[in-house]
C-alpha cells in the first residue's frame, strides 16, 4: 500500500484511551475532552519517555509546539534536563514522537466512532465527522501532527507505535463503497477525495475561512458531511485502471 501504511498498518487499534472527540463545544476550556495539563500528570519511574511525550501533548492545549521545552517538561515532571536527554536527543524528536502519538490518539478516534455501523457509508461518515472534530478540539496539536507526517512515516519505531486506525479506517469504508479490495486503485481515488474533504473543512475551520458563510460552525461541518449525496454514486463512476 505505500505511504498509506501512515499510522494505518494494523485494524486491531486500542481503543482504551481515546479521546473520543463530537462536533459540540469542542472550543470549551473544561470539555472533557481536552488534553489534561501537565500539571495534573505524574511521573512513574522507569516511565520518563511516555511521560515526556504526554505531557508535550498536554501543553498543546494552551501552547505551540514549537513553544514549548524540553527541559521546562523534565522540570514540570521533577526530573532533571539530563534525565530527558536520555530519551530525546533534543526538542525535535521529542516533537516528532508527540506527533506519532497525535497519529495514535487521532486514529483511535475515528475506528472509534464508526465501531459497529454496519453501513460503509455510515461509518466514512462517522470517521470523518470524528477526523474534523479531533482537528477542532486539539489544534496544535493537529497541525504537529501533519507538519511532522514524513517524520513520523520514516520512523519504523514511531509507525509501530501509532499503527491502525485512520486511514484503515477510510480504505475500509471506501472499499465497501467500490466493492473492491483496499488496494484497487478506484478505492485509493475514493479514498482521496474523502481524505481531502475533511482534511480541507478540518483546514478552512481551523483558518476560520468558514465564517464567510454566514452559520454556526459546527451545524455548517455536519451538514456539510451529511449531504445526500451518495458515495455509491460517486464511485460508480470510477473506472477500473485499463491494462
Amino acid at each position: 500500500m505505500g505511504n498509506l501504511n501512515v499510522c494505518v498498518v494494523n485494524m486491531r487499534i486500542p481503543i482504551q484511551n481515546v479521546y473520543d472527540v463530537n462536533m459540540q463545544d469542542v472550543s470549551s476550556s473544561d470539555h472533557p475532552n481536552r488534553l489534561k495539563t501537565p500539571e495534573s500528570r505524574s511521573y512513574h519511574h522507569g516511565n520518563l519517555k511516555a511521560s515526556l511525550i504526554e505531557a508535550g501533548v498536554a501543553a498543546l492545549a494552551h501552547t505551540e509546539a514549537d513553544a514549548l521545552s524540553l527541559r521546562q517538561l523534565a522540570k514540570e515532571l521533577g526530573v532533571s534536563a539530563n534525565a530527558a536527554y536520555r530519551h530525546f536527543a533534543d526538542k525535535d524528536a521529542l516533537l516528532t514522537a508527540m506527533a506519532a502519538e497525535g497519529f495514535r490518539l487521532f486514529a483511535a478516534a475515528q475506528a472509534a466512532s464508526a465501531h459497529g455501523l454496519a453501513h460503509a457509508e455510515d461509518r466514512l461518515k462517522a470517521s470523518g465527522r470524528a477526523y474534523v472534530a479531533f482537528a477542532q478540539a486539539h489544534p496544535a496539536l493537529y497541525r504537529l501532527m501533519f507538519q511532522r507526517m514524513d517524520q513520523v512515516m520514516a520512523d519504523p519505531a514511531l509507525m509501530a507505535h501509532c499503527s491502525g486506525g485512520g486511514m484503515a479506517v477510510l480504505l475500509e469504508a471506501t472499499s465497501g463503497l467500490v466493492g473492491a479490495p483496499m488496494d484497487d486503485e478506484r478505492v485509493r481515488v475514493a479514498a482521496a477525495a474523502s481524505w481531502s474533504l475533511v482534511h480541507g473543512l478540518s483546514s478552512l475551520a481551523q483558518g476560520g475561512q468558514l465564517a464567510i458563510f454566514g452559520l454556526p460552525l459546527n451545524d455548517l461541518i455536519n451538514r456539510v458531511l451529511s449531504m445526500p449525496v451518495s458515495f455509491q454514486q460517486a464511485v460508480s463512476s470510477l473506472q477500473p485502471p485499463s491494462d
